[in-house]
């Protein structure tokens, strides 16, 4: 089974390294780009300067890395909007989203809020899904998307856009990895964002996605099921290890991200084995049920 065709390739995009540091998404949206690029994190992490344009404040979405020049274009970023930051909201616990989070909260006297109650700290505010958020003169809600890892949240704007951290990437898939990330709860997450009817999507990596958000997600349901099944088409050749699944199914993909792959492997695994479409150990072999 081939790998569904990409909806963004036709898109005019930026091409990878040349996103700009600050972009003006909208009225209720400034982007900031961290000085992070790497294979996983892409251009860099997203960080989003949410609030009324009138309302001299805003939020601070998934700060990410505690980088000295990083804060400086996002203080350059409140000030342009005239603001100053009242909340700092973190989409999960992964450092690259959320290291800043903290020492941000602290040198803007500002209220950190996640799921995870380590990540909020002490004096944090622990985020419950499904509800509504009145900050900087606009509201945010926390929609549930655990998947990525456990504790990941999206927060869909007024103006119908929907922040969605790691759960869907600019550019390529996001990676759900054993043990941390869970399939299932991924592909629920990702019909729960659909069913919102995003007008975009504001990913923590990589470029907006504006064109036809809807069909991205469809992208994304439609590749997991896709490497799923390429994962049973080599195990009807006989049992197989994660390795030689993940030489077999990602043989085109650069080798730099088989360590990825193979954690991504191992999480669809674990589906297919407790569906009882495989059965084995993921130390050692798989084969079909």
């Amino acid at each position: 089974m081939q790998t569904p065709a990409d909806p963004r390739l036709p898109w005019d995009l930026p091409a990878p390294g040349t996103m700009p540091r600050t972009a003006e998404l909208e009225q209720l949206v400034t982007r900031v780009l961290a000085p992070n690029p790497s294979p996983m994190t892409l251009d860099g992490t997203n960080t989003y300067v949410v609030g009324a344009p009138d309302s001299g404040q805003a939020v601070l979405v998934d700060p990410g890395p505690d980088d000295p020049a990083h804060l400086a274009a996002v203080e350059a970023a409140l000030a342009g909007r005239g603001a100053r930051c009242v909340a700092v909201l973190v989409t999960h616990h992964h450092g690259d989203h959320a290291e800043a989070a903290l020492p941000w909260g602290r040198r803007f006297e500002a209220q950190v809020a996640a799921a995870d109650p380590r990540v909020a700290g002490p004096g944090g505010r622990v985020l419950t899904p499904g509800e509504r958020l009145t900050l900087a003169g606009t509201a945010l809600d926390v929609v549930p998307t655990p998947g990525h890892c456990a504790d990941h949240l999206a927060f869909r704007l007024e103006s119908g856009a929907v922040l969605v951290g790691d759960h869907v990437l600019g550019r390529g898939t996001s990676v759900v990895t054993h043990p941390e990330g869970d399939v299932l709860a991924y592909l629920e997450s990702l019909r729960r964002v659909h069913e919102l009817g995003p007008s975009a999507l504001y990913c923590g990596h990589g470029p907006e996605l504006t064109e036809d958000p809807g069909a991205v997600l469809d992208y994304y349901l439609a590749h997991r099921a896709a490497r799923e099944q390429q994962l049973l088409a080599v195990l009807r050749e006989g049992p197989a290890t994660v390795d030689e699944l993940v030489a077999a199914v990602y043989a085109e993909v650069p080798r730099a991200v088989w360590p990825a792959a193979a954690q991504s492997t191992r999480a669809t695994l674990v589906k297919l084995l407790a569906e009882g479409a495989v059965e084995g150990r993921l130390e050692g072999a798989v084969r079909l049920a």
